[in-house]
């Protein structure tokens, strides 16, 4: 499972002209599964994004998490963070899950960062042709991916 956390000073995602989600200080979460992801991919993933401290403290140096600063969450569902490039100039999407796996395991994500962060995030839609608006804070930008974990 990767994730690509974009900080940010606001975000949205719009699907098909209607705000599905808007959101200020907080984080815009990037979300890419594979086949071989687990519940313990969720559940190690969801706690090392609430806690990463990325956000500033009264010095600016990042010392403050999601939590510490009362932020907000937009989860989007990306399956295109598992292309491969490495022949030609086609990615190649095949790490990527199919659907009928990716879907409940987005669910699954959403509920789980739900349940450990305290509060209601926002979402996509899985599946759709999404616009996602954000003013990046920073800027800053992380990739984690739960298979580098060890």
């Amino acid at each position: 499972m990767k994730a690509v956390l974009q900080r940010v000073s606001k975000a949205s995602v719009t699907i098909e002209g209607e705000i599905s989600a808007k959101i200020g200080n907080g984080l815009l979460i990037l979300l890419g599964i594979e086949e071989a992801d687990t519940q313990d991919d969720i559940e190690w993933l969801c706690r090392k994004i609430i806690n990463m401290r990325i956000f500033g403290d009264e010095n600016n140096a990042m010392n403050n998490s999601l939590k510490d600063v009362d932020g907000d969450a937009i989860v989007v569902s990306q399956f295109t963070l598992h292309a491969s490039t490495k022949k030609g100039n086609r990615p190649s999407f095949i790490k990527a899950a199919k659907p009928d796996f990716a879907e409940p395991m987005y669910e699954k994500f959403v509920a789980h960062f739900e349940k450990e962060f305290g509060k209601k995030i926002g979402t996509g839609e899985f599946g759709a042709d999404m616009k996602v608006e954000l003013l990046n804070d920073g800027p800053v930008t992380i990739l984690i991916d739960s298979k580098e974990k060890s």
